[in-house]
């Protein structure tokens, strides 16, 4: 019976000896977490988007604490958010120019036709990773919806064979693009007025034949810009939006009306 009291009493003793030593280790090794990067993650939206560049919404809060991400790298928050993280970081913040995804395809199933009777896994990666072109333009959106999978706020959907954005809901995180393998979906700010949807680099003539809602190359967009916003490289027209002033007269004078209102 002694025995069996001196033994329980040793255990406890090394084990106190032991939690001590792990209490002081624990001190002694703790690594100093700065306060700022939970109130700066608190202010972040938490959807974990990576559309900052940083694995995630815990990897950007540290990354603007540590000085190597701006205070406004997030692309969803708004201005107060924003303003917000600048105040715990003691700055001025502005929150950069918000943008939306764009399609650049307006090539629907009444505009182009089928090349052929696609069966396979309805996902526009494993199409073009088999190389095949289910519609007679091999520029377009080829209307699986990997774009639409990727979006976490429902900001876009496939319709008649196209995908489409809902500027709206789009929080500029860039998921869509990353997703889309054909690098149809670019970013634009949300409050320029024009967009060109269509992505052919074809000559005219062969648009024609492949999409009835194709750039044919014309340069007539590029006559009515007065500010030299836009300009046709490769068959195509390009608008610089840091260029482009909203006046919409390559719009109303493109003769394919690829060039959008939005």
């Amino acid at each position: 019976m002694q025995g069996m009291i001196i033994a329980t009493l040793v255990v406890g003793v090394i084990g106190l000896l032991i939690g001590v030593s792990l209490v002081a280790a624990g001190k002694k090794f703790a690594v100093k977490v700065d306060e700022r990067v939970e109130q700066v993650r608190a202010c972040l939206p938490g959807n974990n988007c990576g559309a900052c560049g940083q694995a995630g919404c815990d990897a950007a809060a540290a990354a603007i604490v540590n000085g190597e991400a701006e205070v406004t790298v997030c692309p969803i928050c708004d201005e107060k958010a924003s303003k917000e993280i600048g105040r715990i970081m003691g700055v001025d913040a502005v929150a950069g120019v918000k943008k939306a995804a764009f399609v650049r395809c307006a090539g629907d199933c009444e505009k182009t036709k089928e090349k052929c009777n696609y069966v396979g896994i309805h996902d526009c990666r494993a199409a073009v990773l088999a190389g095949i072109s289910v519609w007679e333009c091999d520029y377009g959106c080829l209307g699986f919806g990997s774009c639409a999978e990727a979006c976490a706020f429902g900001a876009i959907r496939v319709e008649n064979g196209v995908a489409i954005v809902d500027a709206d809901k789009c929080t500029g995180c860039g998921r869509c693009m990353a997703a889309c393998p054909k690098n149809l979906i670019e970013l634009i700010p949300k409050d320029k007025k024009v967009a060109v949807r269509c992505s052919s680099h074809a000559r005219g003539p062969e648009v024609r034949k492949a999409c009835t809602a194709g750039c044919i190359g014309c340069t007539l967009c590029v006559k009515q810009c007065e500010e030299g916003a836009v300009t046709v490289e490769g068959n195509l027209a390009h608008i610089d939006y840091d260029k482009c002033v909203g006046c919409e007269k390559c719009a109303e004078k493109c003769p394919a009306k690829i060039i959008t209102k939005l």
